[in-house]
């Protein structure tokens, strides 16, 4: 006989909206700490196999991040040189854009009678609208680069205190249980490890295959800049369906521009557009979805869910954070609803047995 599902829906739901409210108005505050998060799992094994060659835990932990510093340091430095190579080309594409507006001006004197006063007139209210716009821009930039800068700061220092002080907090985490949920915790905290393993490996996959066939679409097309421009876009892939298509509106620019032709940007769009219907269809499905074994729905749900609630950090990090309420679930039969609700309908969703987890995992020089 089925058992009954004993689970308080509206309580549920009344917890799911404090918990949203809480992380919408604590967004200053969870956004670095879950970046920090999802560093530490990553960099935990690696520090833990450090720590048991003899190193010192702040050395392996100060080596692993320097490390991370180091390759984002190195993609940044290649985006930077790109764009200043892209940047060495302005003047010939303000030339074309220049001969582009007369030739747009003596179509729109022919056909459409607009004359010079009228034209002028035209550009002077852009420009006049523009130029009011100019300082909110100013200042949203500025505010964004202090707040990238804060958190470049935070995010690493987070991570580092995290690794440190791990076994006190796992000490606390199982304080807030009662003694026979412990293994079903450390089988969690476990697993969270793996599913952020996979969740990365994953999203560097996405980006990968993504810049590459933007890449080679772009350079079979002949656009300039090709690498920089498939790169880009790639990277604007976490925007689900719009941020390829940003990414697309540069190099259909500089494709008019160069080739004074409508064909060349009618390319581009067919290039993104296979691109984007493969990452959405088959190439996200496959490298992360497959691999959290979450339902692609609840993925994208999650996606949006993240862009409302913390903006485009969210849209990385309530990936995850689905997986892990999956692996919750998992453990816990009168949560397998939501069990149901968020598998892939690749494994079953029954409760996994108790893994063999050695006493004393979570003590000082274990872990």
């Amino acid at each position: 006989m089925e058992r009954t599902s004993n689970v308080n829906w509206l309580k549920l739901l009344q917890y799911i909206l404090l918990v949203a409210a809480l992380l919408y108005f604590g967004r200053t505050l969870f956004i670095p700490l879950s970046f920090s998060l999802l560093i530490s799992f990553i960099l935990y094994p690696i520090v833990k196999w450090m720590e048991g060659h003899g190193w010192r835990r702040w050395s392996a932990i100060l080596l692993c991040l320097l490390i991370l510093v180091l390759l984002v340091g190195a993609l940044s430095w290649l985006l930077v040189r790109q764009m200043i190579t892209f940047g060495q080309e302005w003047p010939a594409l303000q030339q074309k854009l220049l001969q582009a507006w007369q030739q747009l001006s003596l179509y729109l004197e022919h056909q459409l009678g607009v004359d010079d006063v009228q034209r002028s007139s035209w550009v002077e209210g852009l420009v006049n609208d523009a130029a009011s716009s100019v300082l909110n821009v100013v200042q949203g930039v500025l505010y964004a680069s202090v707040t990238t800068i804060v958190l470049v700061l935070l995010i690493p220092l987070y991570a580092a205190l995290i690794l440190y002080n791990r076994e006190q907090l796992a000490a606390a985490l199982f304080s807030m249980f009662p003694r026979a949920e412990h293994s079903k915790i450390r089988s969690i905290l476990h697993e969270t490890i793996t599913t952020y393993y996979n969740f990365i490996k994953g999203m560097i996959i996405v980006y990968a295959v993504v810049g590459l066939l933007n890449s080679v679409g772009l350079l079979l097309l002949g656009i300039p800049h090709a690498v920089f421009f498939g790169i880009v876009a790639s990277i604007l892939t976490f925007i689900p369906y719009v941020g390829i298509s940003i990414g697309a509106i540069l190099p259909m620019a500089v494709a008019w521009i160069t080739y004074d032709s409508v064909w060349y940007p009618i390319g581009v769009i067919v290039v993104f557009s296979v691109v984007q219907y493969l990452e959405a269809n088959l190439i996200f499905p496959l490298a992360v979805s497959f691999r959290l074994q979450v339902n692609m729905l609840f993925t994208l749900l999650a996606i949006v869910a993240g862009g409302i609630i913390w903006g485009a950090s969210g849209m990385i990090l309530f990936v995850p954070f689905v997986a892990i309420l999956k692996l919750i679930a998992d453990k816990h039969e009168e949560l397998r609803p939501v069990s149901l609700l968020l598998s892939s309908g690749m494994t079953s969703a029954k409760p996994k047995p108790k893994p063999k987890i050695k006493s004393g995992r979570f003590r000082r020089g274990q872990n």
